[in-house]
């Protein structure tokens, strides 16, 4: 990571790419992880995101930027729902301070793709979303909370002893976001949805759901492709394609 910014008083670690010897305003992307599956995917949450994020700033030409919300990798703070939603609203504003771009694009896994069209459907600022095998609710978080509160500390992703001070408040939260919902508000604007046909952690029927919610969403299906999307080259090569007619669009 190459600097930091605040979000809810915590320090969160970022990543910052733009293409050198450009003066004009650059559309603006923001990466999300997902939700670590164990302790060493917290503390290495995104590490291969720099990697992408050089790519789309060289070769595509966008002001790119990844970081890890709180509870995961260097970044401070413990997992909740609403403070990873108010992270991104966070990397948003930092985003635009450090790089004024044109406009702003989310991209998400896992998790992250979740949150980003949680986000994304209620900042005008954000002019499209692509979400790589999201999941279309929290519903099996929110059924048994005590469990997953029990998972989050057993990989990392709440450290602090104590932590929630509010139980109640925190279980809420993982029936409070409905990307499914925000889905249909984020419509017309630009929704990219893509999934693995083997996926064996998020049924291929959350992507049809988020796709059918929005309306005119391009879904995408990668034939025997798993959970982790990042590293299938030919979801990497959707991506980019995608974001690259996203950046033609906004230089007309």
């Amino acid at each position: 990571m190459n600097g930091s910014f605040l979000s809810g008083g915590q320090k969160l670690a970022r990543y910052l790419a733009m293409p050198a010897g450009r003066n004009e305003p650059l559309p603006g992307l923001i990466l999300c992880h997902g939700f670590p599956i164990g302790p060493i995917d917290a503390r290495h949450s995104g590490g291969t995101f720099p990697e992408l994020i050089d790519r789309a700033a060289n070769e595509l030409g966008w002001a790119a930027m990844t970081f890890t919300f709180r509870g995961c990798g260097e970044s401070e703070g413990d997992f909740s729902l609403q403070s990873w939603v108010d992270d991104l609203r966070a990397a948003i504003d930092h985003l635009i301070e450090e790089a004024e771009p044109s406009g702003i694009w989310l991209v998400g896994t896992n998790t992250g793709g979740s949150i980003a069209v949680c986000v994304a459907a209620d900042d005008p600022r954000v002019r499209g979303a692509a979400l790589l095998a999201p999941r279309a609710d929290f519903d099996d978080w929110a059924e048994q909370p005590r469990r997953f509160l029990e998972h989050a500390r057993d990989i990392g992703a709440v450290r602090t002893p104590g932590f929630p001070k509010d139980y109640e408040e925190w279980s809420r939260e993982l029936r409070r976001f409905r990307p499914a919902e925000a889905a249909r508000r984020l419509a017309p604007r630009p929704l990219l949805v893509m999934h693995g046909d083997d996926d064996e952690s998020v049924p291929v029927a959350d992507a049809r759901v988020l796709a059918e919610a929005h309306g005119s969403a391009e879904l995408r299906l990668v034939a025997g492709a798993g959970h982790r999307l990042r590293h299938d080259p030919r979801a990497v090569a959707i991506l980019l394609g995608w974001l690259d007619r996203q950046r033609l669009t906004d230089a007309l």
